[in-house]
């Protein structure tokens, strides 16, 4: 049995702090519960992800995307009924009741750390950089500083964190130094190969020229995206889906500094002043089980979107990850001086 205070919160407690308590507790659960200490529903990270693609924000209450319905257990339940019961259901955690519905305990299944995987990432790391020249007039994109690093080193460091270990890196521009600082991988203790464009083959295209076809789901990310997103989830989440693809996203909200008119013919029926728009926006980063790479003509230039489009006129399974964590698309001179302001506070100083 386990402590679990720290992991209780009201329902009307927001979704960004029940993420700050999940993210720092051991459990990576919240318990939802009322003044009498009953309680009312459990919150994971995947709770969360769904409410998002509901269209719920981080500032809505967390009774919007708890499960209402958890599995519980009771007082007179031995710890191995309870384990039993957990693996019977798939879940790790385990809320004890007491006869009134009190939470009073609570069985969690063994902390499961990083597995290693085998799968093969494959980083995007050729583009020109041209929106941030002149940073980039001598210096590939990848190899830029963030922090006290280049960014293509944070984003292998964070995927090793992650479990993953086998590498291959996309380059054209200023490739030899690329693969100068990053070797084999060996310095980092993982394996790294190496794929040159000799043309732009766009975000899909470069996949063509892998030396052989994988066995496993393939992580495509672009060279230029800093985020803290556990790879280990969306990995998981693909195969749980069963997807062909599972594609990233990032709610991006913008703003129309207009008043927008709703019309009906020639009448004005509404008029909203700078309404705010949400939408969803592909963030880079995609799972492509091995099949996928039927798909993607031999050395031609292919974006990822129309490899989307071609699939899912196949009726090829296709299905949304949001990333909720922190992410930066660091495209432009502006979004590298974030990045730099950023980076420590949320990478740390190794």
């Amino acid at each position: 049995m386990s402590t679990f205070e720290n992991n209780l919160i009201s329902p009307d407690t927001s979704i960004r702090d029940t993420l700050q308590i999940i993210d720092s507790t051991s459990y990576h659960v919240a318990f939802v519960i009322d003044s009498q200490q009953n309680l009312l529903g459990t919150v994971t990270d995947g709770d969360v992800r769904r409410g998002m693609l509901r269209g719920k924000t981080l500032s809505d209450e967390v009774a919007t995307v708890m499960n209402k319905a958890p599995v519980t257990g009771h007082e007179q339940m031995t710890k191995a009924e309870a384990q039993h019961v957990m693996k019977q259901h798939e879940i790790k955690h385990l809320p004890i009741l007491n006869s009134e519905g009190k939470m009073v305990d609570l069985v969690v299944k063994g902390e499961k750390k990083h597995v290693k995987r085998s799968n093969w990432v494959m980083i995007m790391a050729g583009g020109l950089g041209t929106r941030l020249h002149p940073l980039t007039d001598n210096c590939p994109k990848p190899l830029l500083k963030v922090g006290d690093k280049p960014l293509l080193e944070t984003i292998i460091l964070n995927l090793m964190d992650c479990g993953f270990h086998k590498f291959y890196l996309s380059v054209n521009y200023k490739a030899d130094m690329i693969e100068s600082y990053f070797g084999d991988g060996s310095k980092w203790g993982v394996t790294i190969e190496y794929v040159r464009e000799n043309k732009r083959l766009g975000t899909a295209g470069a996949l063509s020229l892998l030396p052989e076809k994988p066995e496993e789901p393939v992580i495509v990310m672009n060279g230029d995206i800093l985020t803290k997103m556990d790879a280990e989830k969306l990995l998981d989440y693909h195969d749980k889906n069963q997807a062909a693809v599972t594609m990233c996203v990032r709610e991006y909200d913008v703003q129309i500094p207009y008043g927008v008119c709703r019309i009906e013919k020639n009448r004005l029926k509404s008029i909203e002043e700078k309404p705010r728009e949400r939408h969803f926006i592909s963030a880079g980063i995609n799972v492509l089980s091995p099949e996928v790479l039927n798909f993607i003509p031999d050395d031609q230039f292919f974006d990822m979107p129309t490899l989307c489009e071609d699939l899912l006129a196949d009726q090829k399974r296709i299905v949304i990850f949001p990333i909720r964590e922190y992410w930066l698309d660091i495209g432009r001179i502006a979004d590298y001086e974030r990045a730099n302001v950023e980076y420590f506070e949320v990478f740390g100083n190794d």
